[in-house]
């Protein structure tokens, strides 16, 4: 693939995805990170779930496309959510109570090796979740085959350019401090064009998927809000390999060039990919 499929030398990243996400949970719901639900509900919005449909949710996190998906598949439905870092997954459980919803699960599993019954779900959707999974083509695979037949597949990345032209900036900052830590982890840049996005599905097995480029924005009310987002990101695994002087170093040469130069919105350029399995749809 042109972006990358397998991570052969990287076994650790699942586990260092896990420990970020596990922290960066602390600021997921905060209102500068709203493009979490708001990717998540766009994703759901495309699947045409109908009452008591089956949904898997793999790389659940806080529950952002779980959750929009339980209300569409109403109280006969099902929706099972995994997810390797326990407290995303302990504020997915604490929202969906909040909200009166009992049909929807979260379990901390991992999505590579999910020991599901094949053609056990309706859909199966990954939002921002596949690009950490060290072999993609495999993961793909394995969640193509909880798709029963007339079911859908949904794989749901980032395009080019994520956050910019703040990315630019944070990774300039870090690498004053520590070169060694530019761009080490930023696995979210895998598989960033339709053409690679839809590569991956058809190397996993689907036939004849179909992507849609979304071109967005995303609103930045205060600069001192970025530093809010780094750490509701991937980005949080950088900040955490620095020293505390370091990281307010960084955070302190971003939020000034962010002010200088009137930033006020980020780039959130988005990949829905789908597919369709062959077959009769459930009547």
């Amino acid at each position: 693939m042109g972006d990358g499929g397998a991570v052969a030398d990287d076994s650790g990243m699942k586990a260092v995805s896990a420990s970020t996400y596990a922290a960066a949970a602390d600021h997921f719901d905060d209102s500068a990170l709203s493009f979490w639900d708001r990717f998540g509900r766009a994703t759901v919005a495309r699947l045409g779930l109908r009452p008591g449909d089956r949904v898997f949710d793999a790389c659940c996190g806080t529950g952002a496309s779980a959750l929009p998906a339980a209300h569409e598949v109403g109280a006969g439905g099902r929706v099972l959510g995994f997810d390797l870092a326990e407290p995303a997954l302990a504020l997915a459980r604490a929202k969906a109570r909040g909200q009166g919803l009992s049909n929807v699960e979260f379990r901390s599993a991992d999505v590579e090796h999910i020991g599901l019954p094949s053609g056990a779900f309706d859909a199966v959707v990954c939002v921002f979740g596949v690009f950490f999974l060290p072999d993609m083509v495999a993961a793909v695979a394995e969640l193509w085959r909880l798709v029963r037949p007339g079911g859908v597949l949904a794989v749901t990345v980032w395009g080019p350019e994520w956050l910019e032209p703040a990315t630019t900036e944070f990774w300039a900052a870090v690498g004053a401090e520590r070169p060694d830590l530019v761009k080490a982890f930023h696995p979210w840049t895998r598989v960033t064009s339709a053409e690679a996005v839809a590569e991956l599905l058809r190397s996993g097995g689907t036939p004849a998927p179909t992507v849609e480029a979304e071109p967005g924005t995303h609103p930045l009310a205060d600069p001192d809000d970025w530093w809010t987002i780094v750490l509701g990101t991937g980005y949080r695994a950088t900040v955490e390999q620095l020293d505390p002087s370091g990281a307010a170093r960084v955070r302190a040469a971003n939020v000034a060039w962010l002010r200088d130069h009137e930033v006020s919105q980020l780039q959130v350029n988005v990949l829905y990919a789908r597919a369709v399995k062959p077959g009769p749809a459930a009547g």
